[in-house]
């Protein structure tokens, strides 16, 4: 199953997708692209505000690009362990939207088509096959398989990085809200998980 724009059938799956609004620490980030972007200059409140402002996806990864020099250090090995964060934030407060379209994908495999970005998603070649890391990809199978233990638990624990804050602020753990929730997936007593292995 390939993605491509937000505005196509599975578009809701990318990071760039509006209308998946997530509330951290009483602040309201309009898309996990934002969410994303502001744990980049967790030591720069001034910037992450800039980012939360910004009413569209495309324009908060601009302001992000225009404070790379301003990254936090260890973002490169970080980076993973706040994507696979920020898409269960995205989750848990979006289940009905979000997650009906995670379950819609089956078992199929998930695949974001770029033009160019062959670390997060995968590049077409002129044979029509697809290549590239594909990890957001591989960070959504990752997650729609683990709906059942996420519904199991009480709230999405943080990952253990230093620095994890908001606008200099600490965040804090995120409160699950089973109001709505997608078809089809019942409550197990599974334990909490606070994060997968990561993939190869």
């Amino acid at each position: 199953m390939v993605f491509r724009k937000t505005k196509e059938e599975y578009g809701g799956l990318s990071n760039m997708a509006a209308g998946f609004q997530i509330c951290i620490n009483g602040i309201t980030f309009r898309s996990s692209e934002a969410l994303y972007q502001c744990i980049r200059f967790t030591e720069h409140a001034s910037i992450q505000q800039q980012i939360i402002n910004q009413k569209s996806p495309m324009t908060a990864k601009m302001i992000s690009k225009k404070y790379r020099k301003n990254t936090r250090d260890d973002w490169h090995e970080i980076r993973l362990i706040v994507m696979r964060w920020c898409i269960r934030a995205k989750l848990i407060q979006n289940w009905d939207s979000f997650g009906g379209l995670l379950l819609e994908t089956m078992d199929k495999e998930i695949v974001e088509e770029s033009k160019k970005d062959k670390f997060w998603g995968a590049i077409p070649f002129e044979d029509g096959t697809l290549n590239g890391v594909n990890a957001l990809g591989r960070l959504l199978m990752e997650l729609r398989s683990d709906i059942p233990n996420l519904m199991s638990s009480n709230e999405l624990l943080n990952p253990k990085i230093p620095n994890f804050k908001i606008l200099d602020n600490e965040i804090r753990n995120l409160k699950f809200n089973f109001d709505s929730q997608p078809q089809g997936i019942k409550k197990n007593n599974s334990s909490n998980i606070e994060y997968l292995s990561f993939f190869d």
